[in-house]
């Protein structure tokens, strides 16, 4: 372990090994790595500890600096343990790169089907006993997060003493085309907000997607920039401050270059890149419908197919009118992995994930509906990434849950809200409000 200081915290470093597949302990093991953070004064104090699970799939915690964001107020109560689920990170990171070393696509899927919430929880199980030596421990779950929280209430409650979750309570049973057919409807609301604020950004947005339509536009990074791709910008549109972002996106897309000629500016195309790119996330893709799968159905690329029968989002049809452009967000396509030059090596792999039949289920409502763990959860209303009524149903569902539903903050309220946040979940589990 090495330990090291920032302002205000101490940091320590760790790493784990834990079995790639936990139904084989004895198999091949995978690193795991966290980061230790608690407060400089208190650094030889007996705090209780509390894992943070970040959202995603396929995201690495995150990189905090002192005391920012919900830390500090967690560091006054807590030894925080910042989690790198395994595959990112610093946690066996896996990647077009280090994929290339399996023999195929098949073993390649095969991998990372064990990269679910159902092995990321069984981790973290193995980690609470190394580090508090039986004693159980609290969890914050941001998005996916929340749903790795939710299947901990279902597998381990043992190894729980709070739990909070900030916009990730997932349905218990919706398949993944029903998560699709919530998610395109609260995808429209989001746009008709977004040109209600900035309505110039109407005749902007059809603009660069007419000129991608017509012109083979490649970016700086090797993503190729269709009007598909072009749409899916609309991610941005789910947090605080996206709808801001993806203006200021626009306003500066194109340069002129004489003789009347515009062309997508490489500013542009050098922020689009940074926005588009699954380079540091690759398992975002590769495993975002399967973090829905449960049973033998398929996913089978659940959001192209539901978003036939949405024709609004159809790029062409919006061109050959006069309908606004809808942005999409939070969906994964098959052409993703044609486009993002970081993704191709793993289409024939995403392909078989797609069509794998053999997930085991996540949750146990039972088990959740007799839990006496306490747990708070704050549910954004018109949550982009989340369903808020399936949130809502599952909140039902746990005996004791306690809701917090607002619409001063977007899905990344635990971020944006920080210590706020975060001590309103905090006081809701322990009844004080």
């Amino acid at each position: 372990m090495t330990s090291y200081r920032q302002p205000g915290v101490v940091l320590t470093d760790h790493v784990f090994g834990v079995p790639l597949d936990h139904a084989n302990p004895g198999g091949e093991q995978i690193e795991v790595y966290a980061r230790e953070v608690v407060a400089g004064s208190r650094h030889a104090d007996g705090l209780p500890w509390l894992v943070y699970l970040e959202g995603g799939p396929g995201c690495a915690a995150r990189r905090f600096t002192g005391t920012q964001a919900w830390l500090e107020r967690a560091l006054t109560e807590y030894r925080v343990l910042l989690l790198d689920q395994r595959g990112t990170g610093r946690s066996t990171p896996r990647n077009r790169q280090t994929l290339a070393a399996f023999a195929g696509p098949g073993a390649q899927a095969d991998h990372l089907a064990h990269f679910r919430a159902d092995s990321i929880v069984r981790d973290c199980e193995l980690i609470r006993r190394r580090l508090t030596g039986g004693a159980p421990w609290t969890v914050l779950g941001q998005s996916f997060g929340g749903f790795c929280a939710t299947h901990y209430l279902s597998t381990a409650p043992e190894g729980l003493r709070e739990v909070f979750i900030t916009g990730g309570l997932p349905s218990l049973d919706a398949h993944a085309d029903d998560v699709y057919r919530a998610a395109y409807p609260r995808m429209r609301r989001k746009n008709e907000a977004h040109y209600a604020r900035y309505p110039q950004d109407v005749a902007r947005a059809r603009e660069i997607a007419a000129h991608l339509a017509e012109h083979d536009v490649t970016l700086p990074t090797g993503y190729r920039l269709t009007p598909e791709a072009f749409q899916s910008l609309g991610i941005l549109l789910g947090t605080g401050t996206g709808s801001h972002h993806l203006h200021y996106l626009l306003e500066n897309a194109f340069v002129p270059t004489g003789g009347g000629r515009r062309e997508l500016s490489d500013g542009f195309q050098e922020a689009v890149a940074a926005e588009l790119s699954f380079a540091r996330r690759p398992l975002y893709a590769a495993l975002h419908e399967a973090c829905y799968a449960q049973g033998p159905r398929p996913t089978a690329w659940s959001a192209e197919r539901v978003r036939a029968g949405f024709p609004a989002f159809d790029a062409a049809a919006a061109l050959d009118g006069d309908s606004p452009l809808l942005f999409t967000g939070e969906t994964i396509h098959p052409w993703h992995f044609t486009a993002d030059p970081a993704l191709r090596p793993l289409r024939e792999c995403a392909e078989l994930l797609a069509a794998r039949t053999d997930w085991p289920a996540l949750y146990d409502p039972a088990r959740l509906a007799a839990t006496d763990i306490p747990v708070a959860a704050a549910v954004y209303h018109d949550d982009l990434y989340v369903e808020t009524e399936h949130s809502l149903r599952t909140a039902r569902a746990i005996r004791g849950l306690r809701t917090w539903i607002t619409d001063e903050y977007e899905h990344d309220g635990v971020r944006a809200g920080g210590p706020r946040v975060l001590d309103r979940l905090i006081a809701l589990a322990r009844d004080e409000v």
